[in-house]
Order: structure tokens, then C-alpha cells, then sequence
């Protein structure tokens, strides 16, 4: 009941505040374990995505932001898995793993901060072995104008933003053990599954679609 007072709320706000436009929601499977793997350019994108998306959202916060005034309110009241950064957090990774083999989605942002130059960072190997472990569906969500909020606001205007739902896919280690390599590639080959959503000023570092390989992921049944 919380969260769909919150919901609701925080969709009188896009209405207010963002023209959002949205596209690719046909492509959410209705069930399942998923992840929403999201590019990161402003505080604002995980709310906007886990309050447009079709099905109930847990995202992983980093523990700073549960102590932001409001936002750690609205980050508590959703439910999001607090995450330490720049160390291995076994308590995050156990609730990680429990939403997706409960059947639930999970919203991570692989590059694990915000994009300075707002193009994509180099992801890390985090979301990689989580999917591969549960065998979770992947959803890349590019997000594009949220980083400009600051300046249509002050001008008393609402904020253009993108919200792109690519097609879900599966990594595939094959009979691979889950080592450093094979998690590093698996990454990649996900992070250009999200750079395929963004405009190519967005791609960052994963700019050459053509370099990607697919060896590792296969298309969602």
C-alpha cells in the first residue's frame, strides 16, 4: 500500500515536473527474475524508473543516500538493498539474490556511481555474477535528459527525459566457472546491450557497437 501511495505520488511529480516520454514497456516480461540495468547520470533515475515500470521494483542504493533528506525517505520506503561500495558486501549480495529467486525485479546500476561526462563508465562485474547465479533476465533501460533537471527547473520548466526499455536478454557462462575473465566479459557484452539504447553521446566507453560480442548473451525466450 506504501509504495502505490508513493507511486502515485511521484507520478503527480513526473506530470509536474518532466516530459517524459517512454518507450519499449512491451518488452518487460510480465514474470520472472529480472534486472533493470541502468545507465547513471543523475540522482533522479532510478525513481523515474522504478515508478514508470510495469511490475514492482527493489533497487540497490548505495548507504549514503538512505541519509539524504527526502530521497533516503523515498529510497527506505521502497525497499532498496543499501549496498557499501569499493568492498565486497555479502549482505547485499544475499538480499540481491533472494528478490531474484523469489521471482522479483531488481534494478542495478552496473557502473556503480554517476557518469561525470554522462557517458557510459566502465561496468563492473557485480551484476554479471548475480544474473548468471539466478539465471535472471536482463532489461537495459537507457535514461537521457535527467542530467539537465537543474537548469530547466530553474527556469521554471519541465525537464525532457528519455526512458528506453530494450529487448531482455540472458548471459551465458556456458560450463564456465564464475572467475574474474569470464565475469569481465560478460559485463561488456551487457554494457553494449545498454549502449544499444542510448544515443551514441551516451555510450561513453562501449561507443563501438560493432566491437561487441554476443558470445555470451542469448535473446530472451
Amino acid at each position: 500500500m506504501r509504495r502505490k501511495l508513493i507511486n502515485a505520488l511521484l507520478h503527480v511529480l513526473y506530470f509536474l515536473l518532466l516530459k517524459l516520454e517512454v518507450s519499449g514497456r512491451e518488452h518487460v516480461p510480465p514474470t520472472g527474475p529480472l534486472i533493470l540495468m541502468i545507465n547513471h547520470i543523475d540522482a533522479l533515475d532510478p525513481f523515474i524508473v522504478v515508478g514508470i515500470f510495469p511490475r514492482p521494483v527493489t533497487a540497490m542504493a548505495k548507504i549514503e543516500v538512505f541519509d539524504i533528506p527526502l530521497i533516503g525517505f523515498l529510497t527506505q520506503a521502497y525497499g532498496a538493498i543499501p549496498i557499501q561500495r569499493g568492498q565486497v558486501d555479502t549482505r547485499a549480495l544475499r538480499q540481491s539474490l533472494q528478490v531474484l529467486q523469489e521471482g522479483g525485479a531488481l534494478l542495478m546500476a552496473p557502473e556503480g556511481t554517476r557518469s561525470p561526462t554522462y557517458g557510459l563508465q566502465q561496468g563492473k562485474e557485480g551484476m554479471a555474477f548475480i544474473a548468471a547465479r539466478t539465471d535472471a533476465s536482463i532489461i537495459p533501460v537507457g535514461i537521457t535528459g535527467t542530467q539537465d533537471s537543474g537548469r530547466y527547473w530553474r527556469r521554471v520548466r519541465r525537464v525532457p527525459v528519455r526512458i528506453s526499455i530494450g529487448k531482455p536478454f540472458r548471459l551465458n557462462p556456458g560450463a564456465e566457472p564464475l572467475r574474474r575473465p569470464l565475469l569481465r566479459t560478460m559485463t561488456d557484452e551487457a554494457m553494449y546491450q545498454l549502449a544499444g539504447t542510448l544515443p551514441p553521446q551516451y555510450r561513453g566507453i562501449y561507443g563501438d557497437l560493432d566491437a561487441a560480442s554476443t558470445g555470451k548473451v542469448n535473446e530472451h525466450p
